[in-house]
């Protein structure tokens, strides 16, 4: 099951544990995966309500963080990060390339070291959706293979976050 669209931790504790409860009840489920930016925003928001409705579940508890600069990760976001790997839930992390905030190997090498450091796990690297209002973040497609081939020679494999693109009424991310 997958929690996302807008950021479900906005949902009160009452709220999420009443749903998570109920998908535990589909046997044939296995995963929860939580999409959210909440953590890195407001790190306060990993209370022990959250936590102990995340500890309760027999569900795989995955959060998807969205950081997309190392800055954005301080000490409040990683003892944020620290008590959810204490309730048991995996850490993934999914950026978008931005011009001008990280589209340069210094920076997305910084981040997917600084995430590490922080417990999660680089998982995916966004091109930016055509959304209006945003052409000037735009970084063209192969300007994007060519950075994420130059940072490969720069990182482990396990900190290499996936080239992606959504793409409406796809099952699942397209691989660039």
């Amino acid at each position: 099951a997958i929690l996302s669209g807008g950021d479900p931790l906005a949902a009160s504790d009452r709220q999420l544990g009443w749903l998570v409860g109920e998908l535990e009840a589909i046997p044939h489920l296995k995963r929860l995966r939580i999409h959210t930016r909440l953590p890195v925003v407001i790190p306060d928001r990993v209370d022990d309500a959250l936590l102990g409705w995340l500890k309760a579940t027999r569900l795989q508890k995955v959060m998807v963080l969205h950081i997309n600069h190392a800055n954005e990760i301080d000490q409040a976001v990683v003892d944020a990060c620290l008590r959810l790997k204490h309730a048991g839930v995996t850490l993934l992390n999914q950026s978008v390339l931005l011009r001008g905030v990280n589209d340069d190997l210094a920076t997305l090498a910084a981040l997917s070291e600084r995430l590490f450091e922080a417990g999660i796990l680089p998982y995916y690297l966004h091109v930016l959706d055509p959304v209006q209002g945003a052409a000037h973040f735009d970084v063209p497609d192969d300007e994007a293979r060519t950075l994420v081939a130059r940072l490969r020679s720069h990182l482990p494999g396990f900190l290499m976050p996936r080239l992606v693109r959504e793409v409406p009424g796809e099952a699942s991310k397209t691989p660039l």
